[in-house]
């Protein structure tokens, strides 16, 4: 009895031995998403920035779309190869990159100009290529719908282009977001009027006194400095700051749609 006394005092009093902390988990690595493209994808005239702000502040969102751009000339001018030296960057968890042509490839322009039989469809698989074997994960998003319409109905000047991508898509196993086919189908529920509203300058009083007819006309500027051509002009394509949250969170809604993972990426 006298020494199971000893022996429970003796623990009662002892210095306790705790086990070694473990060391504190490593932060994880942030998200990075970076967009490739033209105009239509950037933040000054297109729905990149809409697209962007979709996401919660720790992911990176970075918009290398550059106005003017097609598949080739993206590529010729040194474009993409700066793409590729950010992804040697490893700092990142998972990056994807967002790979949006077609407006510029039916340029008639040698530069921007692409044969979309014999040269579209190899720049686009090119692209998700090179990024799967940067260790990145490619997305292919189709061109950003332009809002003519005629006799009512808005017009598929940028199918081809939406069909390749797609086809490229299916064949290498790359997460399509057919922001074509969406951008189409709203915009004719919305109709003329409203889809004006989602330009990136003012509307010329000519293409509103057309409203009524349901056809677009080309636009005509009383204001040289809002002439065709110039930073200022308007048209059927390219966004304001309405267009970018706009066609931006459709961007997001489809790629959450084909991809739900994306969905835990954004803002609550």
């Amino acid at each position: 009895m006298l020494r199971r006394s000893l022996i429970a005092a003796a623990l009662l009093f002892a210095t306790p031995v705790f086990a070694a902390e473990k060391p504190a988990a490593k932060p994880e690595k942030p998200t990075r998403i970076i967009l490739v493209g033209d105009s239509t994808m950037t933040d000054k005239s297109g729905y990149g920035k809409g697209f962007c702000a979709q996401f919660k502040p720790e992911v990176v969102c970075v918009n290398a779309a550059r106005g003017g751009r097609s598949s080739k000339s993206y590529r010729v001018e040194g474009l993409w190869d700066k793409i590729l030296e950010q992804l040697a960057d490893k700092s990142f968890g998972k990056t994807y990159v967002l790979v949006a042509f077609g407006h510029n490839d039916g340029s008639s322009k040698p530069e921007r100009h692409t044969n979309i039989e014999t040269e579209f469809g190899p720049n686009m698989r090119g692209y998700v290529f090179d990024v799967k074997k940067a260790g990145a994960t490619p997305v292919l998003v189709t061109p950003l719908t332009q809002r003519h319409f005629k006799n009512g109905k808005v017009q598929n000047d940028l199918l081809p282009w939406a069909q390749v991508t797609r086809l490229i898509a299916r064949t290498t196993g790359t997460t399509l977001v057919d922001l074509y086919a969406e951008g189409q189908t709203k915009v004719q529920e919305m109709g003329i009027a409203e889809s004006l509203t989602l330009a990136g300058q003012p509307v010329p009083q000519n293409v509103i006194d057309a409203v009524p007819t349901g056809t677009t006309v080309p636009a005509v500027f009383t204001d040289a400095s809002q002439g065709q051509g110039s930073a200022q002009a308007f048209d059927y394509t390219h966004t304001g700051p309405k267009g970018s949250d706009y066609f931006g969170k459709m961007t997001v809604d489809l790629w959450v749609a084909a991809d739900p993972k994306i969905k835990a990426l954004l803002k609550n």
